[in-house]
């Protein structure tokens, strides 16, 4: 017989009121930012210093916390803990997390060629810049606008229904 932890999502939780697992957009927003603050970071100091050790760096950071949101919980994920923990006397603000795992599976994806072809030096560096520049604008967009593309990929590709999403954006 099943019990409460074997039905548990590994991203969300259940609220009452919402069909799906959902998850905090103003958390979401601030571990982007966090995100976005720690890769331009990483990227000033690779400028600066000549060395990509500080971007590939961030770059494997990036992947274990995208990873950690997926394949674990988003619970374990250093920045969205970190951002928690920043938001935990305000009142939260939920959205589906389906839209947001396969925002994140997205993320990841782009993270895993930029770190691949940094590591491997298989492309000119500037095509692995331009990747992490994508990424960076991505994180920007949901930091500071709350516009999520992989939730806006999510409502035209999935065959399932996107909901709850950040300012009724999927019910437009």
């Amino acid at each position: 017989m099943p019990n409460a932890t074997d039905t548990a999502p590994r991203t969300g939780e259940h609220v009452d009121g919402y069909e799906v697992p959902v998850l905090d957009e103003h958390a979401i927003r601030i571990a982007a930012g966090i995100l976005l603050a720690a890769g331009i970071t990483a990227l000033a100091f690779t400028l600066v210093s000549g060395s990509i050790r500080p971007l590939q760096t961030f770059g494997l950071f990036f992947l274990v916390d995208m990873a950690t949101r997926i394949l674990i919980s988003d619970r374990l994920s250093l920045t969205l803990a970190l951002a928690r923990a920043l938001r935990r006397r305000c009142r939260p603000l939920w959205v589906g997390a389906p839209q947001k795992v396969f925002a994140w599976w997205l993320a990841l994806g782009i993270a895993a060629v930029s770190c691949v072809t940094m590591s491997a030096g298989i492309v000119p560096l500037t095509v692995t810049l331009g990747l992490c520049g994508i990424c960076f604008t991505l994180l920007f967009l949901e930091a500071v606008f709350g516009w999520c593309a992989g939730c806006a990929l999510h409502q035209r590709l999935s065959r399932q229904p996107t909901r709850h999403c950040a300012n009724g954006a999927c019910d437009r």
